[in-house]
């Protein structure tokens, strides 16, 4: 019998074929044409997609009538690499021709490899562990079902959850209880968490809510959803000494802020949690999530059985972590980052129309003098520039790792006229 790992020009042609079978009718239609199919295929939970787009390369991607854009979202801070990025391609390609898929019954070197890293550049203690998901949401389930182990005794039962105000984690029913937007929640009431949200940065605030009901603190460094609001060193640090005293354990979302997005693979640290969870930039595009369970004792709270995931740490997600990690640290992209998102600041503040920046590394905020931030996404994405309005006031941008400020000048440039044309 043949081996099947052998692949011939024949099969690979056959490959091709397929491929080129299920979509070339597709990729011959503009983009309306084909928004029109997608509104008729797809649930509009997302509403109607700004653009159809085919290809990407290094930080632009073309739509399907062949207009450029300079990606400056990069997918919500999740193509850390950019777009068809050589290595991450290569490593993906080269691991589905080698295993792609094993389920939960079995483990691979790459999710070995990958677990030990992010122990590694997270600074966890020795008896710290990793579980791996397939997106933010899901570590942040996870995370939840941990916390849900730190009960308290029959006397005095830990039944509270704080987050805080202007919170994201997530849409999954666990994740969105935590999620702090009345119109997101509302119309999926009840929710199963006993959750309280109190102000963000106020560590006088958190000191008050935290006691021996709490089972958790959810906390995430910079809030990128409401609008890159930044929290302290102090707070996240006072984070960690209430919930420490009060018996409470603190959850750290990274999903967004985490994976050199901030100029250092995680922005909470030196802050050490008792949990924290990652997703987004982790992969480079290729959809993964990770939960890191610092220390022994919180190891212990899940245990065989207890949760689970069919896709979660399959090799071909692992191996992209890899890839994205390596290129972080070969390439020096950390020092990139923080000298480009401190010089895109600098000249973000000096245009007119701009009231307010804020940010770390290359995940920033600007708002504007004017609420017409929606307008301006659009006006920018026809003059071939991606960017996102988390509010009537202000615009996030969180582009790839990779961006020069070559390419960064050229946004500025036409930012002046964008915001009079908004």
């Amino acid at each position: 019998m043949s081996d099947p790992a052998t692949h011939t020009p024949q099969t690979t042609d056959l490959a091709a074929d397929l491929a080129s079978d299920e979509v070339h009718e597709l990729s011959q239609l503009s983009s309306s044409a084909l928004s029109q199919r997608y509104q008729q295929s797809l649930l509009g939970v997302f509403g109607t997609p700004q653009r159809v787009l085919v290809r990407g390369a290094g930080c632009h991607v073309w739509d399907a009538d062949g207009k450029q854009y300079l990606d400056l979202l990069g997918g919500i801070a999740v193509n850390t690499l950019g777009h068809a990025n050589p290595l991450l391609t290569s490593v993906i390609t080269s691991q589905l021709a080698t295993l792609g898929h094993v389920s939960n019954f079995f483990t691979s070197p790459s999710q070995i490899a990958l677990a030990e890293k992010l122990l590694e550049i997270s600074g966890a203690p020795a008896g710290s562990k990793v579980f791996f998901a397939n997106s933010g949401t899901e570590a942040n389930e996870a995370a939840l079902k941990l916390t849900r182990r730190n009960t308290g005794t029959p006397e005095a039962p830990r039944t509270k959850v704080i987050a805080l105000e202007q919170a994201f984690h997530g849409r999954t029913l666990g994740a969105l209880s935590l999620t702090h937007k009345e119109k997101y929640r509302a119309p999926f009431a009840p929710l199963p968490e006993n959750v309280t949200w109190i102000p963000a940065g106020d560590i006088e605030a958190l000191r008050a809510a935290v006691d021996q009901s709490v089972a958790a603190v959810f906390i995430e460094p910079i809030q990128g959803e409401a609008g890159v609001k930044m929290l302290s060193a102090r707070y996240l640090q006072a984070a960690r000494e209430i919930t420490r005293e009060a018996g409470a354990l603190l959850v750290f979302d990274e999903v967004q802020t985490g994976m050199g997005r901030t100029g250092s693979f995680f922005a909470s640290t030196p802050v050490i949690p008792d949990v924290m969870t990652l997703a987004k930039g982790l992969g480079g595009g290729f959809p993964i999530g990770a939960m890191i369970v610092f220390g022994e004792e919180n190891c212990a709270r899940l245990t065989p059985g207890d949760h689970g995931t069919t896709f979660g740490g399959n090799p071909m997600a692992c191996a992209a972590g890899l890839a994205v990690i390596h290129t972080i640290e070969s390439q020096n992209l950390l020092e990139a980052v923080k000298t480009n998102g401190t010089w895109l600041r600098e000249q973000l503040s000096g245009i007119p129309g701009v009231s307010q920046v804020r940010g770390a590394g290359l995940l920033t905020a600007f708002e504007l003098a004017e609420a017409n931030a929606p307008k301006l996404v659009s006006v920018a994405l026809d003059a071939g520039f991606i960017i996102n309005a988390t509010d009537e006031n202000t615009i996030r941008l969180a582009p790839p790792l990779v961006i020069t400020q070559e390419q960064l000048e050229t946004f500025l440039t036409a930012l002046p006229q964008l915001i009079a044309n908004a």
